[in-house]
């Protein structure tokens, strides 16, 4: 790392003229290629118009669009001015976004095109494109601002169950720990080309983004993810790492057909993290991807990302498994009926400072430095970790805890069955009963009858689903996971009928 600022988390000066970013557009048009010091002078170019504007080091400036090289040059920008980024998402209800900008109390939004009607005229708004972003850039040498230790850098809004999105407050310390943790795992990356489809206002786009970077790495950037379009970035540009959402890639597996003749040989590796992943998908994805090797990944905003990595004696990891704990960090499972099973605990460099204006929700998840993350997990013989399920997911059935990540699993293994989610719904006698959305294969005959049968015959009687509703697809939420609040309510609509 050559600067303790996460803003400067790349070497230009290394990297030189090498592409760091590949815009492919929507193919109609040559794609936009970004050399890491063309990409370094904008980030200096946006710091010093900022400060020339008058914003001062502190400030809370807020990035609002879909994925670009500006946004990038923004995020980056911002830091190195000293500046706390806070990029959040466009696709959050008017009233949520107003929250968000008086909870941060931002002094500025940096916007694209179609959201700029999103920002509040309460605080300046500064476009991405045309002719206002070229006014803001000053181009020029421009010392980066060295931040204290623990001194905030960015915050990202967590999208939580109920209630208003909690900001969390992320040090430049927590995150170059974590950039450089994994340097060191990978080494040399520098010919490695990654896709990067999550939107930046969510952690794993943001780390897997600076973590291409820090490598010297190319990163292919798409605006926002659409299945096609990824796949056929992957063939384009020939694209060797992928990082994701399991979500994505079950869409794109469910197009594998029509993807038929794009080659997918330069991908070597496939990591899939920020919600459940099934055996059932894996399997699927390393058809897509027969070279590759497919890792499970794990990481919270408050946490931080990636607290598992290989096992220090070499054995070989399970394919649902996380990983083994990262040296420099604590782990615990806490809560449950024995030391290998419970709610994660975590304490090390990579947690957050806290959340922006909570000091009773931080005080509630920290605790003497550890943070309570409200996943179950349970560890197995050798020290690996797997991911049972959320403990705000779980509900009881009759007197039964059910994890729906678990039932997922047990329906995906189903002859047929592309994918499934999980919700619970309300039920006459046991007040809450499993309520199943299954996304058929292709050409696939399913009944819901065949479905409930199946869980019966390979599951506990009283995980099995009550209902069961085919889809063309499961809803994502802004996150690109599973939105489990939508299809909870449309289980609740469809049993009120």
């Amino acid at each position: 790392m050559i600067s303790k600022n996460l803003g400067k988390c790349f070497d230009a000066a290394r990297w030189g003229e090498k592409t760091a970013l590949i815009e492919p557009g929507d193919f109609s048009a040559p794609a936009r290629h970004t050399s890491y010091v063309a990409l370094d002078r904008e980030c200096d170019a946006i710091a010093r118009g900022l400060l020339g504007r008058g914003y001062k080091p502190g400030n809370r400036i807020g990035l609002l669009g879909q994925n670009s090289r500006e946004f990038l040059s923004a995020y980056f920008g911002i830091m190195r001015a000293g500046m706390v980024a806070v990029p959040f998402s466009y696709k959050l209800p008017q009233p949520t976004i107003d929250h968000i900008v008086a909870d941060a109390e931002l002094k500025a939004i940096f916007h694209d095109d179609e959201n700029a009607g999103k920002c509040p005229d309460t605080v300046a708004s500064i476009a991405l494109e045309g002719s206002e972003f070229q006014e803001l850039l000053d181009f020029g040498p421009f010392t980066t601002h060295e931040p204290a230790p623990r001194e905030v850098g960015m915050m990202l809004y967590t999208s939580g169950s109920t209630g208003m999105p909690k900001g969390v407050l992320l040090s430049h310390d927590s995150q170059r720990w974590s950039l450089e943790r994994g340097a060191r795992l990978f080494g040399d990356r520098e010919s490695n080309a990654y896709i990067v489809a999550a939107p930046m206002f969510h952690m794993n786009a943001t780390i897997s983004t600076k973590g291409a970077m820090v490598a010297g790495a190319t990163t292919v950037l798409l605006p926002t993810f659409d299945a096609t379009a990824y796949a056929r970035s992957i063939d384009a540009f020939g694209v060797t790492s992928l990082t994701s959402v399991p979500t994505m890639l079950a869409l794109v597996a469910k197009q594998a057909d029509a993807l038929d003749s794009l080659d997918f040989s330069s991908v070597i590796e496939v990591t899939m993290g920020s919600a459940p992943l099934t055996q059932a998908l894996i399997d699927k994805v390393q058809a897509m991807f027969p070279g590759a090797t497919i890792s499970n990944s794990y990481g919270t905003t408050e946490g931080g990302p990636s607290p598992f990595g290989p096992h220090p004696d070499g054995v070989s990891r399970p394919a649902l498994a996380l990983g083994y704990p990262a040296e420099g960090l604590e782990v615990e499972l806490r809560e449950g009926d024995s030391p290998d099973e419970g709610v994660f605990h975590i304490r090390g460099p990579m947690s957050m400072e806290g959340y922006n204006n909570l000091p009773e929700k931080t005080a509630a998840v920290m605790q003497d430095g550890w943070y309570r993350s409200g996943d179950i997990m349970r560890r197995d013989e050798h020290g690996f970790f797997y991911f049972v399920g959320r403990a705000d997911d779980m509900f009881n059935v009759g007197g039964e805890n059910v994890w729906p990540g678990e039932v997922e699993k047990l329906i995906e293994t189903m002859d047929g069955v592309h994918q499934a989610c999980v919700v619970p719904a309300p039920h006459e006698t046991k007040t809450l009963a499993p309520f199943a959305f299954v996304v058929p294969q292709s050409g696939a005959e399913l009944t819901e009858e065949a479905v409930k049968q199946f869980t019966l015959a390979h599951g506990p009687a009283f995980a099995h689903p009550r209902h069961v509703r085919f889809v063309d697809k499961i809803p994502l939420a802004g996150t690109n996971k599973p939105d489990r609040n939508l299809l909870t309510e449309r289980a609740r609509k469809e049993l009120a009928r």
